[in-house]
């Protein structure tokens, strides 16, 4: 093969890789389009272009809110194979500074409600 002949297969090779990878709106996509997203099947793209009927996803919340299944786990697993909603990938939300670690924290935070102080303080009285 000629100089020519492999830049130019290499070229074909990095377009059609290009392409593969590139990153599909999900108010943009086309039924087999979402379906190429891994985890996306016939039921849940139907769901999105349904709920899409109704208007455009503004964010990645709105996807969640409106069509069933997508939830933070999948829209990440959406997003890491391609999937945007308006050309944004999915960005975990924070979690709130202001929630309690666990319900064992929430206890101990929490006032005492009666027990032994409380009754032999009532007893006195």
């Amino acid at each position: 093969m000629n100089f020519i002949a492999k830049t130019f297969i290499g070229a074909i090779a990095a377009l059609c890789t290009a392409v593969a990878f590139a990153a599909i709106d999900v108010n943009k996509a086309n039924q087999a389009e979402l379906e190429s997203i891994k985890g996306i099947g016939p039921s849940m793209s139907t769901r999105i272009l349904d709920a899409r009927k109704s208007g455009a996803f503004k964010d990645w919340a709105d996807l969640a809110s409106r069509v069933k299944g997508v939830g933070s786990g999948n829209a990440k697993k959406y997003s890491a194979d391609g999937m945007t909603v308006n050309g944004v990938a999915y960005v975990a939300p924070a979690a709130a500074a202001d929630k309690p670690a666990s319900r064992k924290a929430a206890k101990a935070d929490a006032a005492p409600r009666g027990g032994k102080a409380d009754s032999a303080s009532h007893a006195a009285k």
